[in-house]
């Protein structure tokens, strides 16, 4: 299977590092300097870019700034969907709601430290 890649504006890449190692199960790839990480988490490559450090981080044209947030979001399969937000939750972290059920399996908005969304996701049946 082939490496996927999704970058993620972040305001403190330390704190995002932080949260999706100890909390998500990823692992650092590499830190090449300030500002910048990536981790992985079986196929899936995260890009961490804070903003004005390297390329990705620089403003636009037109003056538009990269920022945190938004909907676009990775989805992570978990195996137990309401142990992993109980645990998350233990843990201080952040949800856009509650877990929604539907045909397909169960899912919820989880927040990472810059506010950039996380599905978890836990497939019918499993």
């Amino acid at each position: 299977m082939s490496t996927v890649s999704v970058r993620y504006i972040t305001d403190d890449v330390d704190a995002a590092v932080a949260f999706y190692v100890e909390r998500l199960g990823f692992a650092v790839e590499r830190r090449p300097g300030p500002g910048f990480a990536v981790l992985s988490r079986g196929a899936l490559r995260l890009l961490l870019n804070q903003p004005g450090a390297g390329g990705a981080g620089q403003p636009m044209p037109d003056g538009r700034r990269p920022e945190p947030g938004g909907w676009n979001r990775i989805q992570l399969e978990v195996a137990d969907l309401d142990r992993e937000v109980a645990a998350l939750r233990a843990a201080g972290a952040g949800f856009r709601g509650e877990i929604v059920a539907g045909r397909g399996g169960s899912q919820i908005l989880l927040d990472d430290p810059a506010g950039n969304p996380v599905e978890l996701f836990a497939p019918a049946g499993a």
